[in-house]
């Protein structure tokens, strides 16, 4: 019988984006990486990337609002691997209705991608962090969370509002999973990605004005901070909320 990985992560939303650039930067600290994404020919380019790194790799292909499939997505990786330690809530889409737009069925999508879908991989792999060896739980939410959105941005208040739920499951689980498994969340920024590019390319010398840092967010710089907490050693933080967006939206 093969040896399980030492190290496994489980991260969501990753055939693009955060989430593949989250994947990858676990996968070079030596974690096996499961891979949950609906996108499966772009998730298929992904789990080769990962191959390449030299670690194991699961391809879960549904969407993280499937409660019964991610479910069943969570069996397997603890079937094939024994454990989870590092779960990323990253999958989400964009909204750029407004309130007088937005349909009751667009508005049940952005919240059942965005915030039921972190609440069900954490149903899904946190009761096994809780009795085995412990887990670290990272949540993706947004600086929208915290500031809600201007009507030219890439999303709206639907976007806003699940994001900002984001940061109450971080907490409330923060507390409630503790302390064997840490919860902590990530409020990118600007940051470039599919969902973002057309709209930071028509307006890029406006909002790099507005940062701090002089420049757009890439992928990586918050697969960076991913890493941090998924690795840091000791660890001393849950609940927390880390924003990451080059000094825009200080307080």
């Amino acid at each position: 019988m093969a040896e399980k990985p030492e190290k496994v992560a489980v991260v969501t939303g990753a055939a693009r984006g955060i989430g593949r650039a989250s994947a990858v930067a676990l996968a070079k600290r030596g974690y096996a990486v499961a891979l949950a994404d609906r996108l499966a020919d772009d998730l298929q380019s992904v789990a080769s990337e990962i191959a390449a790194l030299g670690v194991e790799v699961l391809q879960l292909v549904g969407s993280v609002a499937d409660y019964a499939a991610t479910q069943k997505h969570g069996r397997t990786v603890l079937d094939a691997w024994g454990g989870v330690d590092v779960l990323v809530n990253n999958a989400g889409i964009s909204q750029p209705k407004g309130l007088l737009e937005i349909s009751e069925a667009e508005w049940d999508e952005v919240i059942a991608i965005n915030l039921k879908g972190q609440f069900n991989w954490c149903k899904a792999v946190a009761p096994s962090m809780v009795a085995g060896r412990g887990g670290r739980i990272v949540n993706i939410s947004s600086v929208s969370a915290h500031t809600g959105a201007g009507n030219t941005a890439v999303s709206r208040f639907s976007y806003c509002a699940a994001k900002a739920g984001v940061l109450g499951l971080t907490r409330g689980l923060a507390k409630e999973l503790a302390p064997k498994v840490t919860v902590n969340a990530i409020c990118p920024g600007a940051v470039i990605t599919a969902l973002t590019s057309k709209l930071f390319t028509e307006n890029q010398e406006f909002i790099v004005g507005t940062i701090p840092l002089g420049r757009l967010g890439q992928p990586e710089d918050i697969a960076e901070v991913v890493a941090f907490l998924a690795t840091v050693t000791p660890n001393f933080m849950t609940g927390e909320v880390i924003d990451v967006d080059g000094g825009q939206w200080v307080n």
